[in-house]
């Protein structure tokens, strides 16, 4: 509907006072003329400067003022759209006296007459602004009267249209999805709704865009500036004819728009905190109001029935009544889900105001649409309901029941609304304005009473709306977003573990690199000694006092034991022991047999020279075995022959020289005093007839009859040139010997001691001690005067 007069567009500039805080600057209108102290706008600097503006380089706010009523026009309410920037004061080329901030923020302001401008102006605010404070000079608003002179001629030849103003129905729908539905129905109601968001552009589009949906009332909104308004109600004719091609007479007809804000009624896209008082009066019943305020937030209770949190897109209804009226009924939930599945299949993230099909499926025009079939068949539906149970009884309600039956409809298609919401509707003024309109109309023979998606619950709803709370739920994006972060922490995690394995490897390698290069080092060191053992003999190593020898020694590495090589070592020795007491035993047995052969068959002994030079040179047979049994026998044997003839002490006397004896004989024979058989160049080794022991060197010949003379002279031992006591030997006996074959033992090589030492050895022990090479030669024995 057209308003009744035309009010030119007014440019006005908005300063921020550092003291006095937003104030009007500059008011460009008519010459002769100030509308914002003839209308008292002194609200208007805090409408135009939101809260929070400072924080963003550019803010736009929209918002409602009231002209009053003069003697050629009606008071209505006027809209106004703000562009606040903020500059540098620094950069200022001719700064005020009153400029004392570091930044200064001014807006430029447009008020015109009907919002239906908004979406055009608000493009061309923003470009004047920017280029106004590109100057840097503010004194100089020439670029302001000639924006406000060419809007005046813009506006003179537009006619009235819908038009876009901003925030897209798609994008409602796509982040309000069902909930969209519940805000219409809500604005039927009229309600106090109170939108909250910190943009506040966001804020007051998303206002208007809600308005839209109702086919008409952007352009009849004379009366939402204040509650006290209601020139429409006063003014507005029933329509008494239809003409079904014209979509405005058909609107007309059906009661449309609706006047959702008229008498105790207002709609501020921005309202200020300086309006509370105008929010809390008890003439203002209901309103859609938005802030960016939020100390609202903590009165919500107070100032609103349903509260929008654009910041976290919810709503919350705090009337149980309300909540009650605004449940969707199935039919209504399978309209608005197919209506957001449309929007979501042709949503564009790059244009979100137009389907990414470019068709009409989805786009805007196609959402209005849906709506004004869904407001037509609600207000057919709730005509028809009213037909079936009038209010009063009488002919009239009769005939209309028999016009019903004619028309076929089923049951009462006002359920699939919702009753508990067709009630409170009732009791609306917006639904008391179109029941007067309509009440000779029947709407429902226009128009189908019929919900657009009626019917029960089925399986496709069911279906349909799992598919949407799946979608709701973005498990698309989730799983691909995990796993991506899946694929990152496992290829981070291969990395690390393929990095530790690496690492465990290469120092397992070093450590058997260097194990490998310990063995080798070892098996050199141990093979060095080894050979430098076999060249020089191990000495004891003093131990000495010197703190600092202590420490050499103690620095140096403990020489490492390798058995096998020690096993070996003692392996050989005991083969050469063996080897060597086998020969002993060996040669002993072949000069036993030839001693008792020599006995058997030598003459009777004679006093001639001869006699005695065989006598003299027959070898005495003197062997000594390392065997215990051997050594047990000599002593037996000397202990026998001691008893008989000598007392206890002589018989330890001589004990003790025979051990004496026997130390010389070993002394004699390292030091070489004996000769060896064949360095005797005589005859006197051709006619020795067989090799005397090296044990039988030092004895003197046998005489049984000379030595039983010195046995009994005086019971005293006589002794030779040589030291020697001469000892009774029998053919049997001899040093105690057995006769037997002795069993073969090792040789073993003992170290001589050092010449001149006294050696005080067990006769046991210098048997097994006698050191005797292995390849014995007759020697030649002493004769009576010691000499070879």
């Amino acid at each position: 509907m057209a308003v009744h007069h035309k009010q030119d567009t007014i440019v006005l500039v908005i300063d921020f006072h550092h003291a006095r805080g937003p104030e009007i600057e500059h008011c460009i209108a008519e010459e002769g003329t100030d509308p914002a102290t003839e209308n008292d706008w002194s609200l208007l600097p805090f409408m135009a400067l939101s809260d929070g503006a400072h924080l963003s380089t550019e803010e736009f706010s929209y918002f409602t003022l009231c002209r009053k009523a003069t003697s050629t026009a009606p008071e209505t309410s006027l809209f106004g759209i703000a562009c606040s920037r903020q500059i540098d004061s620094s950069l200022l080329i001719n700064p005020s006296p009153d400029v004392t901030r570091s930044t200064v923020q001014k807006a430029v302001v447009v008020v015109t007459d009907t919002p239906q401008r908004v979406g055009h102006l608000r493009e061309k605010l923003s470009v004047v602004t920017s280029a106004w404070f590109a100057q840097r000079d503010f004194s100089d608003i020439d670029i302001l009267k000639k924006f406000r002179e060419g809007l005046v001629i813009s506006l003179l030849n537009d006619g009235p249209k819908d038009q876009n103003l901003g925030l897209s129905l798609r994008e409602m729908i796509h982040e309000f999805k069902f909930q969209t539905l519940v805000l219409f129905k809500a604005l039927l109601l009229q309600p106090k709704m109170l939108f909250f968001g910190t943009r506040c552009e966001r804020l007051c589009m998303i206002q208007f865009s809600l308005i839209s949906l109702i086919p008409g009332l952007i352009n009849s909104l004379q009366d939402c500036a204040d509650p006290a308004f209601d020139t429409y109600s006063q003014t507005v004719e029933k329509p008494t004819s239809l003409k079904t091609s014209d979509r405005s007479s058909l609107l007309a007809y059906m009661g449309l728009p609706l006047q959702i804000f008229g008498k105790g009624s207002m709609f501020g896209p921005y309202t200020p905190l300086q309006l509370l008082d105008l929010l809390a009066d008890d003439g203002t019943k209901s309103y859609v109001v938005g802030s960016t305020n939020s100390l609202l937030l903590q009165q919500k209770d107070r100032y609103s029935d349903i509260l929008i949190n654009l910041d976290e897109d919810s709503i919350v209804i705090n009337s149980p009544s309300l909540r009650n009226a605004l449940v969707l009924s199935a039919a209504d939930r399978r309209w608005i889900d197919l209506l957001t599945q449309i929007v979501n299949d042709t949503w564009d993230e790059e244009h979100p105001s137009q389907p990414n099909t470019l068709g009409f499926m989805g786009s805007e025009e196609f959402i209005r649409l849906q709506f004004e079939e869904y407001l037509l068949a609600l207000l057919s539906s709730m005509k028809y309901h009213e037909e079936l149970y009038p209010s009063d009884v009488g002919e009239s309600a009769a005939r209309s029941r028999t016009q019903l039956q004619n028309l076929n409809i089923e049951g009462d298609p006002a359920t699939d609304f919702n009753t508990e919401f067709l009630t409170q509707w009732k009791t609306t003024y917006n639904y008391a304005l179109f029941s007067r309109l309509t009440s000779d109309a029947l709407l429902f023979s226009i128009t189908e009473p019929r919900h657009p998606s009626a019917g029960g619950l089925t399986m496709e709803d069911v279906q349909r709306r799992l598919a949407q709370q799946v979608a709701d739920l973005h498990l698309d994006e989730r799983v691909r977003e995990g796993r991506e972060a899946l694929n990152r922490h496992f290829s981070t995690g291969q990395k690390k573990v393929s990095a530790a394995f690496t690492s465990f490897w290469s120092d397992l390698e070093t450590m058997r690199e260097a194990q490998r290069k310990r063995t080798e080092e070892r098996a050199a060191s141990q093979s060095q000694r080894t050979s430098i053992d076999k060249e020089t003999p191990i000495s004891p190593i003093p131990t000495s006092p010197n703190p600092s020898d202590a420490s050499w020694f103690a620095n140096r590495p403990r020489a490492s034991v390798d058995l096998t090589q020690a096993q070996a070592s003692v392996s050989v020795a005991s083969q050469k022991a063996g080897s060597y007491l086998s020969s002993w035993g060996t040669w002993a047995s072949e000069k036993r047999r030839e001693w008792q052969e020599k006995r058997v068959t030598s003459p009777s002994p004679s006093t001639s020279p001869n006699a005695e030079l065989t006598s003299a040179s027959t070898p005495i047979l003197s062997i000594v075995t390392q065997t215990a049994e051997m050594d047990r026998g000599r002593r037996r044997s000397i202990l026998r022959n001691s008893e008989g003839n000598e007392s206890p002490k002589e018989g330890l006397s001589r004990s003790t020289s025979r051990r004496k004896r026997w130390s010389n004989i070993i002394l004699r024979r390292d030091s070489g005093e004996f000769q060896r058989y064949e360095d005797v160049p005589t005859s006197d080794s051709i006619e020795t007839p067989f090799p005397k022991s090296p044990l039988s060197q030092g004895f003197p010949a046998y005489d049984p009859h000379k030595q039983t003379e010195n046995l009994k002279q005086d019971g005293k031992d006589t002794v030779d040139a040589d030291g020697f006591a001469p000892v009774a030997l029998t053919s049997n006996e001899g040093l105690g010997l057995s006769l037997k074959t002795e069993e073969t033992v090792p040789q073993i090589q003992e170290p001589t001691p050092p010449s001149g030492e006294e050696v005080d050895t067990p006769l046991e022990d210098l048997a097994t001690g006698l050191p005797v090479k292995e390849e014995a030669h007759p020697v030649q024995s002493k004769d009576s005067s010691g000499t070879n």
